[in-house]
């Protein structure tokens, strides 16, 4: 069936087709004609937002909590290199959206016109694949192809930039387009010869770990992930970008690797003599000077990237594959290897683990003038809200503390900013989830520097009716730049001053004017109530202060640069590794 229309009504009905259903973002001029048709869609909802940005980090967030591609819009020139940010990140962390940008008309392209940027010249190193349409009979077929190239093999962001004559010519418009992706052919079943192989070295093994990153939840793998621990008796860690995908409660897991991971994951990283790598990249805030990461260790490396396979690390066995069908590959392979007699022997192991759990818990620093500890705020919520809920999170110390004290038992659950750090994350992630997942309680986890760089959103929760909570670890500072001043650079606190302590703002009648519930709490003891209160609130947006102590650090911390064996548990006090080996 094909249909007269116009580009920008031809972009519409392409999206409804690919099964959006909401889309973020702000209009302006040269993507204004796509705004006419869009008034008109019962299917696809636009959401206005206040910034650009907020649109690229709510299409994330939105990505994240549904599993389906997320989408924002934005006009030319400053509309859309205000995206710019959000596709990095979604870039990054492996996040499939679909940024949709206007662009001057064709004649005008490269003339410098007014709001003329090259957008897809500016997002090519961020972006999976991106695209300027300036022939109209192109809309369809690109919208298909975009749509496909993010949600396909290694997920990631594609941006379509359509040129404003494109949008107003008349076209013919036919459903399904026939898509010309020559070359692209993500490989998702993993070479069999490798995974006896991987299966055969698991066996051999002493000292085995299963270092799991995110491209385990993006693969939708977390039950096989489940099973093959359970079969193997092998220890786990959960990357930041995998919190969740291994149930936080489960007694092999070890907790979260890296700069300010739990010691017995970096210790379990750094002992081992098998790292089974699935669906992580080895980052430098894993692995800390390389290397010295696990020097004893030969490594599985899984990936369905395969420019991520040796990287940073070289790989023994190396295999390309989703990890959902690499998985359930290994685990027929390793039963097998049980048949034959061939299973490890991880006692001693679990006894050098177990020694590292029991030694170096979990734990923080209270304050002797009663001040608050955001680590309490975090387990208080934790225990409060549960495992059900969905928790955005910034960057910087909050999200550490919101890594390390919130408890994560299923897959997803966990959504912040990982490889770009972006800050300014939080409040728009957690309102594209609430609107992908209208039913879950979402919380948004935010310092009070990140929260003023897109607190504007707050007003786009209250129009949308979109009741998200917001936690505010307010402790008036930078904290985590304050961190590496005390630490680094002799207390000197150059510019890390938020002023917040004052009250500039302050963030209950901030809350107030945007039109949410706003509260405030600055005792351990009124933490319960105030998150209780904020839970019984469901018609709008909460915002909570909670005033916590300037000098609150996290722990354990690996130095930038150092080996994770130099990680201090709390200040001036390192693990002693040698007394277990």
């Amino acid at each position: 069936m094909t249909e007269e229309m116009t580009g920008a009504q031809a972009l519409v009905r392409a999206l409804e087709h690919v099964g959006v259903d909401t889309v973020f973002g702000i209009p302006g001029g040269a993507i204004l004609p796509a705004y006419d048709p869009l008034y008109d869609s019962t299917k696809v909802r636009h959401v206005l937002v206040r910034h650009e940005q907020g649109a690229g980090h709510a299409a994330e967030g939105y990505a994240q909590a549904t599993g389906k591609v997320g989408v924002c819009m934005a006009t030319s020139g400053p509309g859309a290199t205000n995206l710019v940010t959000a596709i990095a990140d979604a870039y990054m962390d492996s996040v499939p959206i679909v940024a949709i940008t206007g662009q001057v008309a064709t004649p005008m392209i490269g003339t410098d016109a007014f709001q003329e940027a090259d957008i897809s010249g500016i997002t090519m190193p961020i972006t999976k694949h991106n695209f300027l349409v300036t022939d109209v009979a192109d809309i369809p077929r690109t919208i298909a192809e975009a749509f496909h190239i993010a949600s396909t093999g290694r997920p990631g962001p594609v941006l379509v930039d359509i040129a404003k004559d494109a949008l107003q010519k008349a076209t013919t418009f036919s459903w399904p387009p026939v898509m010309q992706l020559p070359g692209y052919r993500p490989v998702t079943r993993p070479h069999s010869k490798q995974i006896r192989e991987a299966a055969r070295l698991i066996a051999e093994s002493r000292r085995p770990v299963l270092y799991v990153g995110g491209g385990v939840h993006k693969a939708k793998a977390a039950p096989e992930l489940l099973r093959l621990a359970e079969l193997t008796g092998i220890p786990v860690v959960t990357t930041l970008m995998a919190r969740g995908t291994f149930p936080d409660s489960h007694r092999q897991h070890m907790g979260m690797p890296g700069m300010h991971g739990s010691v017995s994951a970096v210790g379990a990283l750094q002992r081992s003599d098998l790292l089974i790598a699935l669906g992580t990249r080895f980052d430098d805030r894993v692995t800390g000077e390389l290397s010295s990461f696990a020097p004893n260790a030969k490594v599985i490396h899984a990936d369905i990237d395969p420019a991520e396979i040796s990287k940073n690390r070289h790989a023994d066995v190396p295999i390309v594959g989703d990890c959902r069908e690499v998985i359930t590959d290994l685990i027929a392979a390793i039963e097998h290897e049980h048949a034959e007699g061939r299973k490890g022997d991880y006692d001693e192991w679990w006894t050098l683990l177990d020694g590292y759990r029991t030694t170096y818990p979990r734990g923080y620093e209270e304050f002797a003038d009663g001040s608050l500890a955001p680590q309490y705020v975090m387990e208080r919520i934790s225990a409060i809200v549960g495992p059900d809920a969905y928790y955005a999170s910034g960057v910087g110390q909050h999200q550490m503390w919101a890594a390390q004290f919130i408890g994560y038992e299923k897959p997803g659950t966990f959504i912040n900013s990982g490889g770009a750090g972006t800050m300014g994350f939080a409040v728009p992630a957690a309102m594209g989830a609430k609107m992908g997942s209208p039913e879950s309680v979402v919380w948004a986890i935010d310092g009070d520097g990140c929260f003023q760089m897109t607190n504007q959103e707050l007003a786009t929760c209250a129009i949308e009716g979109v009741p998200i909570k917001v936690a505010v670890i307010n402790n008036g500072n930078l904290g985590m730049v304050r961190q590496w001043q005390t630490l680094f650079y002799n207390q000197r606190y150059s510019n890390t001053d938020l002023q917040t302590v004052r009250r500039i703002p302050d963030f209950v009648k901030l809350a107030e004017a945007y039109g949410c519930v706003g509260l405030r709490c600055e005792r351990p003891e009124d933490v319960d109530a105030t998150i209780r209160k904020a839970m019984e609130i469901n018609d709008v947006p909460v915002v909570i202060d909670f005033v916590v102590h300037q000098d609150a650090m996290v722990w354990p911390m690996v130095a930038a640069g150092t080996s994770n064996d130099d990680i201090k548990y709390a200040r001036d006090m390192a693990p002693k590794w040698e007394i277990e080996d």
